[in-house]
């Protein structure tokens, strides 16, 4: 078995870690492993593996510089993320944020949450994007007593809609 790090040297250093019932498996070979920590555990964390190899002591070096930041609802700081590579609440995101949007941007295709697309379902991200930001300005018109923009808008709406599902035939 080759290693998860180098891709070179056989691995000899196998870890293993139980996180809520799911297990997590890595392979290193001596040098990435020592050069990893792990022959130091108060070094080593099995989340800068699993998250990028690095990343997590970047984004740990970046709290400890503004600071020890400490989640006001759960108390989570960069040392307990570190170790568990893992965020105590909601709350972590906003206390973290500046600290955590490179390290999700890297991990994730972006940082806005866009949920699954169901399969079969032919509607992009766009689209939903387009058609949310036209119900809006239809919302709007009406409110603003603006007629004949909201019916330009409902039509508008209507024939995306209808794209849609002629795409999905």
């Amino acid at each position: 078995m080759l290693c998860m790090v180098c891709k070179q040297r056989e691995a000899k250093v196998h870890l293993t870690q139980m996180l809520e019932g799911k297990t997590k498996k890595v392979d290193l070979c001596d040098e990435c492993a020592k050069a990893k920590g792990v022959d130091d555990p108060a070094g080593f964390s099995l989340a800068d593996l699993l998250m990028g190899l690095g990343a997590a002591n970047e984004l740990a070096q970046s709290m400890t510089e503004a600071g020890e930041a400490r989640c006001p609802r759960c108390g989570l700081t960069q040392a307990d993320f570190k170790k568990t590579g893992r965020l105590g609440c909601d709350q972590c995101y906003e206390t973290f944020r500046e600290s955590l949007s490179s390290l999700l941007k890297n991990m994730h295709k972006g940082t806005k949450h866009r949920g699954k697309v169901p399969g079969g379902s032919p509607a992009s991200p766009a689209t939903d994007d387009r058609l949310m930001k036209l119900q809006q300005d239809l919302l709007a018109a009406i409110k603003a007593e603006n007629y004949e923009e909201a019916a330009r808008l409902r039509d508008a709406i209507k024939a995306l809609k209808q794209d849609s599902a002629n795409a999905m035939a």
